[in-house]
């Protein structure tokens, strides 16, 4: 929210009230409760009337301090965010105080609170990371008119004659609470969830509020109150609704955060890597869940407006698996059910007379798990919107009535989430369907979630509900598979999500072109989701609207392959490879075999996202954030520690540009090519190739080829490549079995006195191959079985 008219003048009617001035300050628990004055007190008679802002600082876990500040008190609206799902906070706090000063420290990160003027400066053991300085904390009252920026006073869902037929009169003013943090030179922000604008986030002004704008725009469908900074700090503003960012947007020097109402409550992360704040902040929101291996292999899509029937789907599999493009997920789009009737759970009977009967047959002949598409919406034609209107479980209006509208489904509702007897009867709808052999559930919407003039079924306040609804609904799916299959055996393959959205994987990007420019703000968009706590990300390969040219499907499949989830989706037009020529599919084999090889190094990266939240595929300032020219790059990324990829946006006999961080670098495909950074490659990539390159000092494990699915005994037939070790150096990498987090072993290299030695150092893990892999040589030596050390001259 911008309440300034530049930087001098604020807009006409705006009354801010500033914190001035700490009167008292008494220690409490971790922290400090501030009474702070929105005017100077030169005597008592300065203490009458006028806002007092109470403003607590504190420490809920270790190298964490949060701001809460305060105008009115009340009871707590609902609902909230939850804190410290999984993992329990770790108490670490020490408190000072002088007669003009309070201090809060805590794992490196330090609060000083200075009484007057009133500021806070947050400092690690090295220097001063940010502050909020003289002015930077009050309330301000706006004239509504200045409001109507904001994205919940703006949507569709407000000034929708349908959605919203009887408006209410608009007041007179909105009181937000809001703060500002600097924003040092050079200090660069990324992440509030899935952004597909510029990845850097500096100059922006960014609304949390999910929509359902495609990848176009500056909507998102997944947005987040968390950026991160590179300068060794994150910040999670923790409220569930509406949070707006003016990120050096209205003051170039600050971000400005602002909510609608009486509290605001953020939190500074500290941490001298990026990893270690992602994993600090995670312990806050959630980590995310373990997922079965098979979830990393192929998802092939029914698409969205094309033939569903039984004899084009099996021609699908079997066209796939001829082509060595084995599927592992098979998935039917919206049209599974009949046309007008979205959501009924009901198989339509044109097209699938005997579900169960199919269903079983597809799995047992092509070994793969079904996906079908659900939402949140009911259709008033659905078979079951009476049974929905009847049991109380939709969205109401104030009259009682359901709220409905006619965009996307003919009068449609939405279920009542926050309603305990709604969500039972939602999960007994989904308990049929898993009945009949569908194994997960794509839950696409969930973002235009009604928040003017309704009422929900807990009191919770629409504005509140409107982001969080993403949560509870991926949670009650996700949870609803657990229950049937087990605990890591569970995914959804989401749409929409908020801060907490990242327990429940797997997320995609949503309906973007079938452009070279669409894939790149998909990337972007995946990258800065990834900065935001979530570690795995999908989307649509080869774009979702509209038909993508060969050589487009071709370097989206290299990417998606090269994604943590991988999976073929589109509009109107399929996405199996011969559609794209029969080269399409040779060039898919290959990704996908290299994929499934790399399942050891993945399933064991999945293991560290579950218990430090670390991302799979991240932003390359996260690995290196020594290197500023790292800061800026958002068409290349990190595969997890090892592995670079830079897939190619431009036509086929373009130059492609990337860069190489400091280190050797060799190419995964062709270890003759070695490059050492720091330097910028500018090559032809051919169309059939993926630039991937592997970081000096990596130990891979790899399955074997050929091997045909994601889900195999990672520890049983292993490839172990060493990359360029210095001499003395030893590197050590877990084997995991496949199941839960157990590991089935520790490979450890070492490289001393010219001569390479490889080895089991715990466990049990069977070596097939070894490779030594320096200067554009490939030194190798077959494993014998049983055998478990070997030595290469070097």
């Amino acid at each position: 929210m911008r309440f300034n008219d530049g930087f001098w003048l604020l807009k006409s009617g705006v009354k801010p009230y500033h914190g001035l001035q700490v009167v008292q300050g008494l220690q409490d628990g971790d922290g400090f409760n501030l009474q702070v004055s929105t005017k100077p007190i030169r005597h008592r008679g300065d203490t009458l009337a006028g806002p007092v802002l109470s403003v607590r600082v504190h420490s809920p876990t270790e190298g964490v301090i949060g701001v809460r500040i305060e105008h009115f008190k009340h009871v707590d609206p609902t609902p909230n965010i939850a804190l410290f799902p999984d993992d329990p906070p770790v108490v670490s706090a020490s408190l000072t105080k002088t007669d003009n000063t309070w201090t809060v420290a805590t794992g490196g990160l330090t609060a000083e609170i200075a009484q007057n003027p009133y500021t806070i400066t947050f400092k690690s053991p090295t220097r001063t990371l940010t502050s909020a300085g003289y002015k930077h904390q009050g309330i301000y009252d706006v004239p509504y008119k200045w409001t109507l920026r904001s994205v919940s006073n703006t949507s569709c869902l407000t000034t929708d004659p349908s959605s919203n037929p009887n408006p209410g009169p608009p007041p007179e003013f909105v009181r937000y609470v809001h703060s500002e943090l600097n924003i040092s030179p050079g200090e660069l922000l990324y992440g509030l969830g899935e952004q597909f604008g510029p990845f850097v986030k500096n100059g922006q002004s960014v609304s949390v509020w999910n929509q359902d704008g495609g990848t176009s725009s500056e909507q998102a469908y997944k947005c987040v109150p968390f950026y991160i900074t590179n300068r060794n700090y994150g910040v999670f503003v923790n409220h569930p609704g509406e949070v707006e960012f003016e990120v050096g947007s209205e003051k170039v020097s600050r971000v400005g955060v602002s909510v609608a109402g009486e509290s605001l409550e953020y939190f500074i992360i500290y941490g001298p890597s990026p990893l270690e704040i992602l994993e600090r902040y995670t312990r806050i929101t959630g980590r995310p869940a373990l997922l079965p291996s098979w979830t990393f292999g192929l998802w092939l899509s029914t698409s969205f407006l094309t033939s569903y029937d039984e004899k084009t789907v099996s021609s699908f599999l079997q066209g796939m698996s001829e082509r060595k493009c084995p599927v592992r997920v098979f998935h039917l789009d919206c049209f599974w059910m009949k046309q007008y009737e979205w959501c009924s759970f009901t198989f339509d009977p044109d097209n699938f007379p005997d579900p169960k009967a199919y269903l079983s047959e597809i799995k047992q002949k092509y070994g793969v798990k079904i996906c079908v598409w659900i939402n949140p919406y009911i259709s008033q034609l659905s078979p079951i919107f009476q049974e929905a209107v009847k049991g109380g479980y939709l969205i109401k209006r104030k009259d009682g009535t359901p709220w409905q509208w006619d965009l996307w489904q003919p009068g449609l509702g939405v279920v009542d989430v926050t309603n305990p007897e709604a969500r039972r009867w939602y999960e007994e709808k989904l308990d049929a369907l898993v009945d009949l052999g569908v194994d997960t559930f794509k839950t696409d919407f969930g973002e235009r979630i009604p928040h003017a003039n309704v009422v929900f079924h807990d009191g919770s306040d629409p504005l509140r509900v409107h982001n969080t609804f993403s949560v509870i609904y991926n949670e009650l799916v996700f949870k609803l598979l657990e229950r049937r299959f087990g605990k890591g055996e569970a995914v959804v393959f989401a749409r929409s999500a908020t801060a907490g959205g990242q327990r429940f994987p797997v997320h995609w990007g949503g309906d973007c072109e079938s452009t070279f420019e669409a894939m790149a703000e998909t990337l972007r968009g995946g990258l800065s989701l990834t900065a935001s706590g979530f570690a795995f990300t999908s989307h649509d390969i080869g774009g979702f609207e509209g038909h993508p040219p060969p050589e487009i499907y071709h370097r989206w499949v290299a990417y998606g392959l090269f994604s943590s989830h991988s999976r073929l989706h589109g509009s109107m037009s399929y996405r199996v490879p011969w559609q794209y020529g029969e080269e399409a599919a040779t060039y898919m084999a290959r990704f996908l075999d290299a994929k499934h090889r790399f399942m050891p190094y993945l399933y064991g990266l999945s293991i560290h996202s579950h218990t430090k939240g670390h991302p799979i595929q991240r932003a390359m300032f996260i690995d290196f954030l020594d290197d500023r020219t790292t800061h800026y790059l958002d068409r290349q990324y990190m595969f997890g520690p090892s592995l670079l990829v830079a897939p190619v946006f431009v036509p086929d006999g373009e130059e492609s540009e990337y860069y190489l961080p400091a280190g050797r670098w060799t190419s995964f495909w062709n270890p003759e090519r070695v490059h050492v950074g720091p330097t910028w490659i500018k090559e032809v990539v051919p169309i059939d190739q993926l630039p991937v390159w592997v970081r000096q000092g990596s130990v891979l494990a790899l399955g074997p080829t050929g091997v045909g699915r994601p889900d195999y005994d990672f520890a049983k037939t292993v490839d172990v490549q060493v990359y360029e070790l210095e001499e003395g150096q030893v590197v050590q990498t877990e084997v995991p079995t496949g199941k839960g987090t157990q590991i089935a072993g520790v490979i450890e290299a070492k490289l001393q006195g010219g001569q390479v030695f490889v080895g089991v150092a715990s466990g049990e893990v069977g070596l097939a191959s070894v490779s030594y892999l320096a200067g554009g040589q490939v030194h190798r030596a077959d494993v014998a079985s049983g055998q478990t050390q070997v030595s290469l001259r070097v």
